[in-house]
């Protein structure tokens, strides 16, 4: 999802449709999107031709289209607090962050920990501190997004033009992106395909977790060994192919060796070893973009892993008599 830059009750959006979001009508799209809206507003503003697709007027029966880009018009919505100003610490480590800039676009190696924008329960996100540390800037928007807790590799469009140019590319399927991640036990396959439909579930408490289940929508991860740590662990190489949610999470636990320091979809007794180690966080990074340029040809860009999980690996390594560097048996 992207947004348009301002706020939201006095300046027009334009987000442009995930493969996550497809399939559902537009009313309940924009419920989503416009929260604490009242319905009849909605319905109101849809009615009014104020919402449209594509340039094109839609009716609250539309079903939404993975790149469908989606006018929202200005609507007032309860107020909300003004982001906190972006501390000295966090702007000097996202200024160092920065793995790649052009006129386009900026590639960025997230730290974990920051949600890539506000909203539910947080103040500020990658994206808002962005436009606090770059107020000359008429457009930042989010390419894509990553889990708060994942690090690495994220684009964000400097140009509207950028952005449709490279949401275009990841519907097409040219961009890959590469991930590592340390997961428990011993991966067996130095290779796998793992091809298992997800479906995004709500518990009692209102928490979502996504599951493998037959009537999910169809997700495929290709994995590669990089290292063995003995039989405790093993660093992977995950490939999404398709971009659903918690994909590689939920793809990892489905195969029996979930990944190390998740606390959703992971073993807590493994992660409470594993925290002695100093590996106190999900170990699952956006290591690698490869990805077509607007203005003609390729980047590859890729982002290095944070001094905690380097020495938490290198701990992990001591403790099992592989510090020289040769992979478990």
């Amino acid at each position: 999802m992207s947004e348009h830059q301002g706020d939201k009750a006095t300046s027009v959006r334009f987000v442009t449709v995930t493969d996550d979001q497809a399939g559902q009508r537009i009313d309940n799209f924009l419920r989503v999107q416009l929260k604490g809206v009242p319905k009849s507003m909605i319905y109101r503003i849809l009615r009014k031709g104020e919402v449209r697709a594509n340039k094109k007027r839609i009716k609250p029966e539309y079903k939404i289209v993975a790149g469908d880009l989606i006018r929202i018009p200005p609507v007032r919505v309860a107020e909300r607090a003004p982001a906190p100003a972006v501390s000295e610490g966090l702007q000097n480590h996202l200024e160092e962050a920065i793995l790649y800039e052009d006129n386009d676009l900026m590639v960025i190696n997230k730290p974990s920990g920051l949600a890539v924008h506000g909203g539910s329960g947080v103040s500020l996100g990658l994206i808002e501190a962005l436009r606090q540390m770059r107020p000359q800037a008429k457009f930042l928007e989010l390419v894509h997004r990553l889990d708060r807790d994942t690090s690495g590799c994220i684009m964000v469009a400097k140009k509207r033009s950028a952005l449709k140019f490279l949401h275009q590319a990841l519907q097409g399927s040219r961009i890959t992106k590469i991930y590592h991640a340390l997961v428990t036990g011993h991966w067996n396959a130095s290779s796998r395909r793992v091809e298992a439909p997800l479906r995004k579930n709500e518990l009692k408490s209102g928490e979502r977790v996504v599951k493998v289940q037959a009537d999910g929508k169809a997700a495929l991860t290709e994995f590669r060994v990089l290292n063995r740590y003995g039989r405790r662990a093993t660093l992977v190489e995950a490939r999404p192919i398709t971009g659903r949610t918690h994909q590689i999470r939920v793809h990892v636990q489905f195969e029996g060796h979930p990944i190390i320091g998740d606390d959703k979809y992971g073993i807590d007794d493994v992660n409470q070893q594993m925290k002695a180690l100093g590996l106190k966080r999900l170990f699952l990074h956006a290591a690698e973009l490869r990805f077509p340029l607007p203005g003609g040809g390729r980047q590859i860009i890729k982002a290095p892993l944070d001094a905690g999980l380097t020495a938490g690996l290198e701990q992990l390594g001591v403790t099992l008599g592989l510090s020289d560097g040769k992979q478990g048996e």
